[in-house]
């Protein structure tokens, strides 16, 4: 098999300690039983950055693996340009001839890459099956893509290529004539075997304690977060995760009982905050790019067996278990007060939601679809 990063490189997937679906991912291929062989392809990168890297490596290499190659391809610029069907068109040609190198024969291809996915030719491949794990058509930071994507996701369509999405709403998206299936995100169990106590700092703070872990950004509801903060004045809000729009969370930060709390955060500390929480949220606004999620940090709060209050959207409300929903845009409040009524969830209870939402799981039915004759 082949498969391709579209946001990462294989060494920062491991450094960052798999935190993303593509990520994990492509950690599940390089393990799979099913895979013999397998090419990692990872995003372009600049000459000048990568000779940078080499002297300067900014996180180690990844241990070797066997029967695993990753494949760097080198260009002069740093950006991707507006035409994305000839960058593409010359990302598949070094990508053939580094699965040429590694005597791979007719690979089965798995990418991420929206663009990649529809230019691509793969005349000299097996079947081509595009991983959707976000609707890149509304991130806003691709906008200037957003057509080259449309017209990746046309011929995509024309080819009957096929596409495995984390929700319903981004499979509509692509509306792929080939073969196809939903793939939501899942958890890792044995991260969350043991909890483990909550950091130091964290155990510190008035209860109840309620959290929100994931990149801090415009689709998060503040003025949501800001009620709710309001209205447990006695207890404490925190927020973990990549600050990526400082402005939209200055008003929020004034909040007495609201703790911020910046950058990337080992996968171990994330897993003993969601434990010493005594609620977790999602309070996010609803809109393209939010419908289509399979929100990560929703299966990973459950696996950590707390009570969530989220804002009703499609793949939250489909995941079950103990989320107290509230309307999108609407008064979160009574779902954090219903929430914390429930209490965490029973050890047998929160251990079976472990076994039946692993990742190994969700990636064994998208291996069915991409090895398919």
């Amino acid at each position: 098999m082949v498969f391709t990063f579209f946001g990462t490189t294989w060494a920062h997937a491991v450094a960052r300690g798999l935190s993303f679906p593509e990520d994990r991912l492509a950690d599940a291929l390089a393990g799979s039983p099913r895979v013999r062989r397998l090419v990692i392809g990872n995003p372009y990168r600049s000459a000048a950055t990568e000779a940078v890297r080499r002297l300067r490596p900014r996180y180690p290499a990844p241990a070797p693996r066997e029967g695993v190659h990753v494949h760097q391809p080198l260009r002069l610029r740093r950006a991707d340009p507006l035409d994305l069907r000839r960058s593409s068109g010359a990302y598949e040609r070094s990508l053939r001839r580094a699965v040429r190198r590694h005597g791979l024969e007719r690979p089965a291809i798995v990418t991420a890459d929206p663009a990649l996915a529809g230019f691509g030719r793969f005349d000299w491949a097996g079947p081509v099956t595009y991983y959707a794990w976000d609707d890149w058509t509304a991130s806003v930071p691709h906008q200037r893509w957003w057509p080259a994507y449309a017209d990746a996701f046309a011929r995509l369509r024309e080819a009957g290529r096929r596409v495995a999405a984390v929700s319903d709403a981004a499979l509509a998206q692509i509306a792929p004539t080939g073969p196809h299936a939903v793939v939501p995100n899942g958890i890792e169990p044995a991260e969350w075997r043991d909890l483990g106590k909550p950091p130091d700092w964290f155990a510190a703070l008035p209860r109840p304690r309620l959290l929100y872990v994931g990149s801090l950004e415009s689709r998060v509801d503040v003025g949501q977060a800001r009620d709710v903060a309001r209205a447990h004045p006695d207890g404490t809000l925190t927020l973990v995760g990549p600050m990526l729009d400082p402005g939209h969370f200055a008003e929020l930060e004034r909040e007495p009982n609201v703790r911020i709390r910046a950058g990337n955060h080992p996968r171990g500390e994330v897993v003993r905050l969601i434990g010493g929480a005594d609620a977790c949220l999602i309070p996010h606004v609803r809109n393209r790019l939010t419908e289509a999620m399979s929100p990560l940090k929703l299966f990973e709060y459950l696996a950590g067996g707390r009570p969530v209050a989220a804002v009703d959207l499609p793949p939250i409300a489909a995941a079950g278990g103990r989320v107290e929903l509230a309307p999108a845009g609407g008064d979160l409040r009574p779902a954090v007060d219903r929430a914390l009524a429930l209490g965490p969830a029973p050890e047998p209870e929160r251990l079976v939601f472990l076994d039946e939402n692993a990742w190994a799981r969700r990636f064994e039915r998208l291996l069915d679809l991409a090895l398919a004759d």
